[in-house]
Order: structure tokens, then C-alpha cells, then sequence
């Protein structure tokens, strides 16, 4: 009940007209960003940072949160009718979905995947807004070793998960754990990294690394690979629409997305890949129709989409209880708190109750208003995909750049937004996953601040990340996490040669 009482009380703050208008602009904004080709929420919300640094905190958090629902939503427009899976969770909606569609049923594939992103997310929300507190109570009790432990679990995870190969995962991660120990030392008040710079000595701003890394690396790296022959869009008659068969066929992929989807976006080594993969499998055996698969199978789109949906509302309850980011948008979102001064954790909805259940429940009105957007308005969203690509990235550019100029009013920021901006297009260009560095900056400094911490309360007993179970435990499941899998590789490996 008090989960209740606290979500009806996030409903007074969220229905206020001014929320209201901020969340449609949120959810508005995602799904631009995610029909759009290669932009998606992560990034969307990074370029955001500068321009809501002003906004007070509950509706900056309600228009970030429509955007990052409405770009799981808007993504699905793009894999469907251009075949250009915006992010790796979206891979099997191309797959299916735009066989579907040039088999002249775009409209029923928009639609299946439209309602079962509001099935998924809805029900995703239902289990954040029970699920959230609970673990926040627990969360309280941890100890600082452990949670010392659970950041290193998040980095070894997340650096295996994101890009093909867990070695550039890792290198990712260093990289941003190094930019992040760059400043002065808090306890020490040495410098550290700055390279005599004094414009250093506080540190690299993380909106910068974030823009530079994301926004202009992503602007570069398309401009390199730019043709001049246009990508084929399939195009949509009419609205987004389900017969009866469609609904029949849908409503069980749905379910068994959601439920494959929240687990999987909730545990640190989450994300939307592996739960979209999972479903679209258990879908292609379930189904009575094998001979439509490959071909345009509605199941095929049904269930990884609501996967998709259901894993983006599970990414909250790490990040809003431990403080822990499993996706790129849910790292951006941790760089947003820090941005206001806000540390998640299970403190928070003690701290500012008001803006975590006012988020929560902005989620809900905000899954309606993307159902009232995608379905009648497919069409609009659909010619979107029209707009020339390098007026879209030069856009981008320039406003990435005015964006990081208004922080400090620094040329020198400028010269770092074009060097992490080289770094990103590199990254990019020899597959190194930008995700992990991007955690690396933002929860470095917490990994640090928690293990001096836990050694300050054993007087500097380096034991005590043995003698504390909960922790053992944990660093246990990491140092596994990195042995147990190359071992794999390599007797994969002989098997095959012999």
C-alpha cells in the first residue's frame, strides 16, 4: 500500500499541466529521435544536458523519461520500414518486421509493435513501481565494500555485453575510468592527470565527454560512411493496424516478451540484446506458423519488441535504487542526477520522493501518450525517414558545440568536445563500444569514493572485501566473470581446429 500511496501521490505531480506539456515533449522528442536513423535517446538526452541544466529537476526527469520510452517506441519505425536497426536491440524487429513490410503489411507490423511496446511498458512500470522499494530498503543496508563490489560487477558485465569482443569492452571501460580520475583529489588535493592544465584541476565536465563522445563521434563516423545513393523506404499506406488473426497472434509474444524483457533490463548485466534474441527464439519454437519465419513473421516482431520495452523499464530499478546504469540512456540519465546534484541510490526516494515517483509515474502517462502518437500518426513518422542526413548531423553538430560552449563559456571545452569527439569516431570506426567508457567516467569516482570508504571502517584491512560475505560473493561472480568465459573460447576453439 504504500507503493500505492506514494504512486498516486507521483500522479499530483505529473498531471500537473506544466509536467503534462513536458512529457509530451518528451515523448514527442522520442520518437523523432528514434525514427531517426542512428540518433536514439542516449544521445538525445546527452544534448539535452546543457539546454535543461535550468529546469527544475522533476520535469527535466519526465521529459528524459519520455524520451527514452519514446525512442524505444519510434525505433521500430525505422527497423520496419528502412531496415536499419537504430540500436542492437532492434536487430530482429528489422529481421521479421521489414520482411512484413514488403509483403505489403507495414501497417500490421507498426501496429504490433506499437501495442506491445504499451503492453511491455506498462507492465514493466507496474513492476518497477513494487519492485523499486523493495530493493531500496534492502539497498540501504549494503555496506560500502559491496557496494564497491557491485560497481565492479556493473563494469565487468556491461564491458562483456556491449561490442562482439569483451577485450575492447574493457579497454572502453579504462579509458573512461582514466578520464574520470582526472582533477584534483578530494582527500589528497593532488593533481592528478592534468597535464599542468590548470583548466583541469576540477576535472573533465561528463557532459562534455558525453556530447563529445556520443554526438559528434556518431556525426563523424556517419559523415565518413555517407553514400550518395538513397536507402530504400518502404512506404505506408495508411494508418497502423491489427486485424483479428494479428491480435490473436500477438497477444501471447507480448506477454512472454514482457516476461523475458524486466528480468533480464533489471540484473547488472542487463541491456535489451539478449532478452530481444531469447524471445524472438522462444517465439520461432512456440509458433504455429515455422514456415513464416525469416519471411515476415508477426510473432517475430510481437515479442522482441515488447522484450525491448519491458528491459527499458527494468533498466530503472538498478539505476534508481543502487545507482547503477545498465544501458547508455540509463548512463546518460546517472549523468542528469549528478548534473542537479542528486546521487540515486536508496537514499533518493527517501531524499526526493517527489521526483522519483513523480518519474515513475510519468512513465505510465507518458506509455498512453505514445500509443495516441504511433498509431494514428505512423504515416507522419514515416516520412520522417525522408529528411537528407547530413542536414540532420550537421544540426547535430552545431548543436552539440553551442551546447558545451554555454556550460563554462570555454574555448577550452570546446577543444576537449573535438578531441573525445575524435575518440568516439575512432571507437566506432575499430568496433570499441562507447557505453562502458561513458560508465567508466560517471561511476569511477564512485567506485573510488566507496572503496576508500569500506577502507576507512576497517582502518585500511584490505580483508574486509573477503571477510564481508555479501561482498566476497560478488567478487567472486566477477573474477569468474573474467575467467570462466576465455577458457570457454579457447577449448571452443580447439574443438574446432581438432
Amino acid at each position: 500500500m504504500d507503493a500505492l500511496s506514494a504512486l498516486f501521490a507521483g500522479f499530483e505531480t505529473a498531471l500537473t499541466p506544466i509536467n503534462l506539456l513536458w512529457a509530451l515533449i518528451g515523448v514527442t522528442l522520442g520518437t523523432l529521435v528514434g525514427v531517426l536513423p542512428g540518433i536514439g535517446p542516449a544521445l538525445t538526452v546527452a544534448l539535452l544536458l546543457p539546454v535543461t541544466a535550468k529546469l527544475p529537476p522533476v520535469s527535466a526527469f519526465i521529459m528524459f523519461a519520455g524520451i527514452y520510452y519514446g525512442g524505444m517506441f519510434g525505433g521500430s519505425t525505422t527497423s520496419i520500414l528502412l531496415n536499419t536497426p537504430g540500436e542492437s536491440s532492434s536487430i530482429i524487429t528489422a529481421l521479421e518486421g521489414n520482411k512484413m513490410a514488403r509483403r505489403g503489411r507495414a501497417a500490421a507490423a507498426l501496429a504490433t509493435a506499437a501495442i506491445g511496446s504499451f503492453v511491455a511498458g506498462t507492465i514493466g512500470t507496474a513492476l518497477l513501481t513494487f519492485a523499486a522499494p523493495a530493493i531500496a530498503d534492502i539497498a540501504v543496508q549494503i555496506p560500502p565494500s559491496a557496494k564497491f563490489a557491485l560497481i565492479m560487477l556493473a563494469f565487468v558485465t556491461i564491458s562483456a555485453t556491449f561490442g562482439g569482443s569483451p577485450l575492447r569492452g574493457l579497454i572502453s571501460l579504462f579509458l573512461g575510468l582514466a578520464v574520470g580520475l582526472v582533477g584534483t583529489d578530494l582527500q589528497s588535493g593532488q593533481a592528478r592527470f592534468t597535464l599542468g592544465r590548470p583548466e583541469l584541476l576540477d576535472g573533465i565536465d561528463f557532459i562534455t565527454v558525453v556530447i563529445g563522445l556520443f554526438a559528434v563521434g556518431e556525426t563523424l563516423y556517419v559523415a565518413s560512411r555517407l553514400r550518395k545513393d538513397k536507402a530504400s523506404v518502404i512506404k505506408l499506406e495508411g494508418n497502423a493496424s491489427m486485424n483479428r488473426e494479428d491480435w490473436r497472434r500477438s497477444w501471447k509474444p507480448w506477454l512472454r516478451g514482457t516476461a523475458l524483457g524486466f528480468p533480464f533490463g533489471a540484473i547488472p548485466a542487463g541491456g535489451a540484446e539478449i532478452p530481444t534474441f531469447l524471445s524472438y527464439t522462444l517465439e520461432k519454437r512456440l509458433t504455429r506458423h515455422p514456415e513464416e519465419f525469416g519471411k515476415g513473421a508477426i510473432e517475430g516482431v510481437a515479442g522482441p519488441e515488447a522484450a525491448n520495452n519491458a528491459s527499458a523499464a527494468g533498466v530503472l530499478v538498478p539505476l534508481l535504487t543502487l545507482g547503477l546504469p545498465t544501458s547508455a540512456t540509463a548512463a546518460i540519465l546517472l549523468a542528469a542526477f549528478q548534473q542537479y546534484g542528486l546521487q540515486p541510490g536508496p537514499l533518493l526516494f527517501v531524499t526526493n520522493a517527489d521526483l522519483v515517483w513523480g518519474l515513475i509515474a510519468s512513465l505510465y502517462i507518458g506509455n498512453v501518450m505514445l500509443l495516441a502518437l504511433n498509431l494514428p500518426l505512423a504515416p507522419v513518422w514515416a516520412r520522417l525517414l525522408l529528411i537528407p542526413r547530413p542536414f540532420l548531423y550537421a544540426g547535430i553538430l552545431v548543436f552539440s558545440t553551442v551546447g558545451v560552449y554555454s556550460l563554462n563559456n570555454s574555448v577550452f571545452d570546446l577543444f576537449l568536445l573535438a578531441l573525445f569527439g575524435v575518440i568516439g569516431y575512432g571507437m566506432r570506426r575499430f568496433d570499441f563500444p562507447v557505453t562502458p567508457a561513458i560508465i567508466g567516467v560517471i561511476l569511477g569516482p564512485t567506485a573510488e569514493s566507496q572503496f576508500r570508504t569500506a577502507l576507512q571502517q576497517s582502518n585500511g584491512d584490505f580483508s574486509i572485501f573477503a571477510r564481508q560475505p555479501l561482498t566476497a560473493f560478488i567478487l567472486v561472480v566477477v573474477a569468474l566473470a573474467l575467467i570462466v568465459p576465455p577458457i570457454l573460447r579457447a577449448r571452443a576453439a580447439r574443438r574446432a581446429i581438432a
